[in-house]
């Protein structure tokens, strides 16, 4: 009969790629239910009242059209429906995914058994597959797989919200209207059961028996399943069902009467306490054992190929103890809330005088005693045929000199010619020349046969009293001895060690001990070499999800093999992290000693203050937790490079990782920490608080620089790496309540699984110390209490006219965060705007496009001031009643375009202490940037007046790079981005509303300001509305300096017919907004004269009086 497993064995290589699939399920599984996205929890009351009404369960099938009408009535709640699509869909995608391939699964294994029924595979029955060893395994694994697939769901995913993330996916995928989607049966199959994970909850009615129907499987297969398991499997009291997945069968078999009393009798108090007293006993015998051949020198060669059965039953006990000792003493082998499985967990600690110290180092021995002996086996194995060879040439060439010994030709003290000896001891040699390595059967026979005929030739013929023949005699014999040793090094044994060594089923215990384990790093770092020995028996356990997949020679092994080993390796990293953790400690002692006790030394010193700087106690201290730190480096490099899995794990890389880990957490939470402010304290507590950041960031500084030598890593690059990680990462997470498709955590360029960015419960409306940061600044310089004075770079409080902050600030937090953190604030900055521009266009749309009134007013005064070159009859009129009817509705547009303003200033202040810190501190680089900026500005204006001369293409990355870099370096212009676009009309329509604003400001604060009192910071103004009109088209800006040059003739032309001898306050207020308009758009001056350029008239044959520029500017002086 063709081999079951055989390629062309069709039946056996269907039901084995059913299998590969049932194992990469459970892996994507796994994998995905540490993804799942929290909101779909709803366990937070802000989550339930921002999304509570457009997640839905399976309460939503009863009345689709009746919750989506909900939605449709409220507009917002439409918006943020879709906003939640498009930050979700993705994910819901996947776990889709997961979820059909699931259904699939029982479907196609369903499929192949009504194959087997209807005799598709010829000569195969579903009787004759179980009857084969292989057809059986593979069977009962199909089955059971499933039954995992489904626990592995309900205790990862709960129903709830395996039920909200299908209706989502229903509702925003294609699914919703393809007939072909199957999305029916699988929210059949994966509703609710009402089982929860949670320790204490109760188990549902017919769970899981109810679960497992709902996809009907053959009760025939079932039952001819059950009925070959049953002779075949020993039960115990705590089963590991998958990876590490455990179940307390008396917990579990408690509905089923049949099998809780088949269970009693192992659950009987006299019966456990036997139990739990053997394993003791058996837990100390082999631990003196194992710990005795672990002794050096003790496991040689020799010794381990004459006790090969003896070490595999030390072995195997070993095993047996720890797997049941760990399974049966673990927290989860019972439900803390039923009495009697309490009681006979106590029973067997008790009994079994449980230690998990004496566990652990059980285990810890266990696994350097298996590495040993595989490591042996291995070499043993790959050198067998070699040494083989080796031994009968040996014992071949001493045959043939004895021989030659015998013929009287070669001289040897006392021996005479004997031909008889001679031509035996010449056959003999043949004869062990004649052993063929490939037939080790007879090999062995004959050697054993040889062996004898040289003992007895020895005796029979009285050569004991040469001694010289004796001991060829005995080294021939003990090359024959050596050969059948090493015919019988088999691969089995190796096959043996990697069964009785499994440790699959604590791959979820295994963190109980890693308390235990990192104390044990901690008093003694070189314990880091006997560790490795049971991460790699614990790397064991991938061969059970990965066997079936390999047979399959499925694409999924190394998909599957990476989320394995790199849970593996994740494991490792934690129970490591001990190393840096402690190492962090001592350099905490060290920053402190070094920022508060140690005296730096001055370049020059008198001699009678040497002592004084000396400090040998602190020096002293500061020397021993250096040596601490790099004992515990030590340690941990002391491991070497190991294959954990598919994943090469290099202790150097491990370490450099550790550290970062531990710098990442420690500085993250210092910045949570100490960037929060109280909105109320007076004065601000922001400089203060820079300061002392400032001095706790250079504290790490100069302590990571310090050590970097004594743990060979460069300390300086990981600490920039790292540290302009955290703030970006913070940045992107602020920036995220801007965007409306969100940067998910497993998405962001700057969040790692290894190195992960903590995060934090948020203290006020900023999600993280960043924004609190920015917020701060723009409360302290709000245009509203504080006047800016652009020539001093300086705030003024404008009731007590006190300084309130200045230039000096952004070189603080320069000092704390460097030029990542002004980076940072900077783009911040520039969402902000924005989303202030966003808010100010949404204003005009709802207020001002629909209100007919201001319709009228807007086209009254566009025919008005048409022609833009010509001068406006009774302008004070034509303003005044334009900004009588609009001045209710323009408060709220000027605290926008005032705080557009503020935010500009702080990104100019950003700007320049970028660009001053730049210039300071790398020259080289700040002169090659600007002139690289040149260079490309110059070539891109070529190609605009040569179309033939080369431009960067689409795919060309340069533009979008160097633009990173001048931002970095400040070398740009905040004033000059485009940050929105609008739509042509609004464009034509809010570009006159913009300049009425500006009129209405022309006209008095009072008529734009609340109270007449109040008073309007001129530069926020001045450059809210610059950066508002940059967002339009150019030719926009060229008609706004012509409406304001008309306003300016138009007043004075009145102002002089009506012979009024002064300026008027409105054409001093224009002239300085043009003045400043024009200085900070860096305009030519031209163009400031050709809007205020006189106009001739020929009526009459006169020509109007032309404005005198320079007495318009003296004026704005004067004023």
């Amino acid at each position: 009969m063709v081999d079951f497993l055989a390629e062309n064995n069709l039946c056996g290589q269907a039901v084995l790629r059913i299998i590969s699939c049932g194992n990469a399920i459970i892996a994507e599984l796994l994998r995905l239910s540490e993804f799942i996205p929290g909101v779909f929890r709803l366990k937070d009351k802000a989550d339930q009242q921002k999304y509570g009404d457009i997640i839905f369960d399976f309460s939503y099938f009863k009345g689709p059209e009746t919750c989506e009408g909900k939605l449709e009535a409220k507009p917002e709640l439409l918006d943020l429906d879709e906003e939640f699509r498009e930050n979700n869909i993705e994910i819901l995608t996947r776990f889709y995914l997961a979820f059909q391939s699931v259904h699939k699964y029982i479907v196609d294994l369903n499929r192949y058994l009504d194959d087997l029924n209807e005799g598709i595979y010829i000569q195969q029955t579903l009787e004759t597959v179980l009857l084969n060893e292989d057809g059986k395994q593979l069977l009962c694994e199909a089955l059971y797989l499933y039954g995992v697939m489904l626990l592995v769901i309900d205790q990862k995913i709960e129903g709830e919200v395996r039920e909200r993330m299908l209706v989502s996916y229903y509702r925003y995928s294609a699914a919703r209207s393809s007939a072909d989607s199957n999305l029916d049966d699988i929210c059949k199959l994966l509703r609710s059961t009402g089982y929860s994970s949670q320790p204490g909850a109760k188990r549902p009615p017919n769970y899981p028996e109810s679960y497992f129907s709902r996809v009907p499987i053959s009760e025939t297969f079932i039952s001819m399943v059950i009925g070959r398991l049953r002779s075949d499997d020993i039960y115990n009291q705590v089963i590991s069902i998958y990876m590490g997945i455990t179940v307390n069968l008396a917990e579990a078999w408690e509905p089923y009467k049949a099998a809780k009393t088949a269970l009693n009798y192992t659950l009987d108090l006299s019966n456990v306490k036997e139990q739990a007293s053997r394993y003791a006993a058996v837990t100390e015998r082999v631990h003196t054992q194992v710990q005795q051949f672990l002794k050096e020198g003790c496991l040689r060669e020799e010794l381990v190929l004459d006790n090969i059965p003896k070490l595999l039953n030390c072995l195997r006990d070993c095993n047996v103890a720890i797997r049941w000792l760990m399974l049966h003493t673990a927290d989860t082998a019972c439900d803390p809330n039923n009495k009697r499985l309490r009681q006979i967990k106590d029973q067997i600690l008790t009994d079994s005088r449980y230690n998990p110290r004496i566990l652990f180092q059980l285990l810890l021995d266990t696994a350097q005693f298996e590495f040993i002996l595989k490591e042996m086996f291995k070499q043993m194995l790959s050198e067998k045929q070699t040494k083989w060879e080796n031994y009968k040439k040996e014992g071949s060439e001493r045959m043939t000199e004895l021989a030659d010994v015998f013929s009287g030709v070669k001289p040897l003290t006392r021996v005479e010619k004997n031909e008889n000896l001679q031509a035996w001891f010449r056959e003999i040699s043949k004869q062990i020349m004649s052993l063929n390595y490939d037939d080790s059967t007879a090999a062995g026979r004959k050697t054993v046969q040889l062996i004898q005929a040289l003992e007895e030739v020895q005796e029979f013929h009285q050569l004991e009293t040469n001694l010289q023949v004796c001991q060829f005699l005995a080294d021939t014999r003990k090359f024959l001895h050596q050969m059948i040793r090493t015919i019988n090094i088999k691969e089995e044994v190796l096959i043996t060690m990697q069964i009785v060594g499994d440790l699959s089923y604590a791959w979820q215990l295994i963190d109980s001990f890693t308390s235990i384990m990192q104390e044990s790093i901690r008093v003694s770092p070189s314990m880091v070499t006997k560790l490795r020995a049971t991460f790699l028996k614990l790397a064991s356990a991938l061969d059970l999800p990965l066997l079936r997949i390999n047979q399959a020679n499925s694409p999924d092994l190394l998909s599957v093999s990476q989320y394995y080993s790199g849970e593996l390796v994740s494991y490792v990293r934690k129970v490591l992290q001990i190393i840096p953790e402690s190492m962090f400690t001592s350099l905490l002692k060290i920053i402190k000693l070094q920022t508060h006790d140690i005296i730096e030394v001055p370049t020059r010193l008198d001699k009678d203050k040497l002592r004084d700087y000396a400090q040998l106690g602190p020096r002293y201290e500061v020397a021993k937790l250096t040596h601490a730190i790099s004992i515990f480096t030590e340690g941990i490099l002391m491991m070497k490079t190991t294959l954990v899995g598919i994943i090469k794990v290099d202790p150097k890389q491990l370490l450099e990782d550790g550290i970062r880990k531990e710098l990442v957490k420690r500085v993250a939470l210092a910045l949570h920490r100490g960037l929060i402010f109280n909105p109320r304290a007076k004065p601000s507590e922001l400089m203060p608080k820079l300061k002392e950041m400032a001095a706790t960031m250079d504290g790490f500084h100069r302590s990571f620089e310090y050590i970097q030598d004594y743990v060979n890593i460069y300390g300086l690059k990981i600490w920039q790496e790292e540290v302009s990680r955290i703030i970006n990462y913070n940045v992107e997470q602020e920036c995220n309540n801007f965007l409306r498709t969100k940067i998910q955590d497993w998405q962001s360029i700057y969040q790692s699984t290894h190195i992960p960015i903590p995060k934090f419960t948020p203290v006020d409306e900023s999600v993280t110390f960043i924004g609190r940061l920015c917020r701060e600044i723009l409360r302290i310089t709000d245009p509203k209490i504080t006047c800016y004075i652009d020539q001093m770079n300086t705030w003024y409080d404008i009731k007590t006219h006190q300084e309130v902050t200045n230039s000096r600030l952004f070189s603080e937090i320069q000092d704390t965060l460097g030029t990542f953190g002004l980076n940072g604030l900077d783009r911040l900055l520039c969402f902000m705007i924005v989303k202030e521009l966003q808010n100010f266009l949404s204003m005009f749309q709802k207020n001002i496009w629909r209100d007919r009134t201001v319709q009228d007013t807007l086209k009254t005064l566009m025919n008005a001031v048409s022609p833009l070159k010509g001068i406006i009859a009774n302008s004070n009129k034509v303003y005044s009643t334009a900004i009588a009817k609009t001045q209710k509705i323009w408060t709220a547009y000027l605290d926008s375009i005032m705080k557009v303003g503020q935010m500009q200033i702080l990104r100019r202040q950003i700007t320049n202490e970028l660009n001053y810190s730049c210039r300071f501190d790398s020259k080289h680089l700040a002169a090659a940037l600007e002139n690289l900026n040149k260079a490309i500005l110059a070539d891109i204006e070529a190609h605009y007046q040569n179309p033939s001369l080369p431009y960067p293409k689409e795919d060309n990355t340069l533009l979008y790079e160097i633009t990173a870099y001048l931002e970095a370096a400040g070398i740009h212009n905040p004033l000059n981005k485009v940050r929105i676009t609008f739509q042509c009309l609004v464009q034509f329509h809010l570009f006159y509303f913009v300049n009425m604003c500006c009129f209405g400001f022309f006209f008095g604060a009072g008529v734009v300001c609340k109270r007449p009192a109040d008073q309007i910071d001129w530069l926020p103004l001045v450059l809210g509305l610059l950066t508002l009109l940059k967002q339009f088209h150019s030719r926009y800006t060229e008609q706004f300096l012509a409406l304001i040059g008309q306003f300016i003739r138009s007043t004075m032309e009145q102002c002089t017919s009506q012979k009024i001898p002064e300026m008027p306050a409105d054409v001093v207020g224009a002239l300085m907004f043009l003045e400043d308009y024009i200085r900070y758009t860096k305009l030519p001056r031209k163009v400031r004269e050709n809007s205020m350029s006189p106009v001739c008239s020929t009526e009459g044959g006169s020509c109007s009086g032309e404005l005198n520029l320079g007495l318009c500017c003296g004026y704005v002086l004067a004023v």
